[in-house]
C-alpha cells in the first residue's frame, strides 16, 4: 500500500512524500528542481534530483506532526492511530505554520 502527499513550499508544489512497503521517501519534482529559484524544504533536505529514502519517517516531516494537546485533538477528531505517522502527516499538515504544507494524493491517482 502506498500513501503519498504533495509537498508544497510557499503554496508551490515542490515534490512528493510517500510511505510504501519499503519505508518512506521524499523526492523533489523535476519541474521544481529546474525552476529559477527552488527553495529547499529544509536545511536537511537540500534540493536535488535523487529521492531521499528512509526506513523511518524522514525527521523533517515527522517534526511537522503536532504534539501534545493538539496531537490529542487530531487523533480524537480524525480517529487516527497515534502510531500512524504518515496518516497524521497527511491529515494534520494540510495547513502548517510556516512555508511547508502537505496535500494528500488520493489512493489510485497518478504520482
Amino acid at each position: 500500500m502506498k500513501r503519498s502527499g504533495t509537498v508544497m513550499v510557499n503554496n508551490k508544489p515542490a515534490g512528493i512524500v510517500w510511505q510504501d512497503d519499503d519505508g518512506y521517501g521524499f523526492q523533489y519534482s523535476a519541474e521544481y528542481v529546474d525552476s529559477a529559484f527552488p527553495e529547499a524544504v529544509s536545511l536537511t533536505l537540500p534540493v536535488r534530483r535523487p529521492p531521499y529514502i528512509s526506513n523511518h519517517m524522514i525527521p523533517f516531516f515527522d517534526g511537522l506532526i503536532p504534539e501534545g494537546w493538539l496531537l490529542d485533538i487530531t487523533i480524537k477528531n480524525w480517529k487516527i492511530n497515534p502510531n500512524d505517522r504518515m496518516g497524521l502527516l497527511l491529515i494534520a499538515c494540510r495547513d502548517c505554520i510556516g512555508a511547508v504544507s502537505i496535500e494528500e494524493i488520493p489512493a489510485g491517482e497518478d504520482q
